[in-house]
């Protein structure tokens, strides 16, 4: 149990190979003193993918200490644009070379959020008994969808439905799309790559998250996505904000 300012934590991580891919290509990065969680998905069928992921997970590890949300979102993007440098070095300028990853991050400072992502791992919301998707996939088939091409019931069946249309090393000029909000005790914030969400509608993710510790939240499902296939890497980290009670000190007369 991790406190930050005027609120406490109940955090945990779970990543997986899954069942069928040899490497696990997530990369995953917490740290809830500094109120920063972090997904990052190696794109599937380009080289080094593990290590487009690991260097965005290493980046966040070297942001310091932050004097207030807005000072730590932008450290976070400063960070992951060195990383696209970096893998836009790496590919040379040759497409069949590109090493690339998603990202979702979520940072919590002062009762209020805020979540960074490119590409389609997720971050969602769940208060009051209801789950939102905080970020948006950019994938083809969400534009699809957007475009009122395709329904959202066709996109989950869509041959292309799992091409990516912005992630970390391919984009020269990356644009981290962001939301801020804010924070009620009692919110339960979950990150995943698409290893889980492939597997996992979101009312199931609902339905485990609610009323549950954040370590039983992600080991179930884990569990799901596991027993419905493993058919990629699953990478989950939930978070839980609770309201940090002050301490009350009374002298003896």
């Amino acid at each position: 149990m991790a406190q930050g300012n005027g609120l406490m934590f109940d955090a945990a991580v779970v990543t997986h190979q899954g069942h069928v891919r040899k490497l696990n290509e997530d990369s995953v990065f917490a740290n809830a003193q500094q109120g920063l969680w972090l997904v990052a998905d190696g794109m599937g069928g380009h080289r080094d993918g593990q290590v487009a992921s690991g260097l965005i997970a290493d980046a966040a590890r070297k942001i310091a200490g932050s004097a207030s949300l807005t000072e730590l979102a932008a450290h976070v993007r400063q960070q992951i644009d060195k990383v696209n440098g970096q893998l836009l070095g790496m590919s040379n300028g040759h497409d069949h070379m590109i090493s690339g990853s998603t990202v979702a991050a979520l940072l919590i400072r002062d009762m209020e959020y805020c979540c960074l992502w490119a590409g389609d791992s997720r971050c969602y919301l769940m208060r009051d008994g209801r789950i939102q998707q905080v970020s948006r996939d950019h994938t083809e088939v969400q534009e699809l969808v957007d475009r009122g091409t395709i329904t959202a019931t066709e996109a989950k069946t869509w041959p292309r439905r799992n091409v990516i249309t912005r992630a970390v090393g391919a984009d020269i000029d990356l644009v981290h799309e962001q939301t801020n909000g804010k924070v009620q005790p009692g919110d339960c914030f979950l990150l995943c790559s698409d290893g889980l969400t492939g597997h996992v509608d979101d009312q199931e993710i609902l339905s485990v998250s609610n009323w549950s510790t954040a370590k039983n939240a992600c080991d179930k499902l884990l569990e799901l996505a596991l027993e419905r296939g493993g058919n990629d890497n699953i990478s989950i980290i939930a978070v839980n904000a609770m309201m940090r009670m002050a301490t009350v000190v009374v002298d003896k007369p």
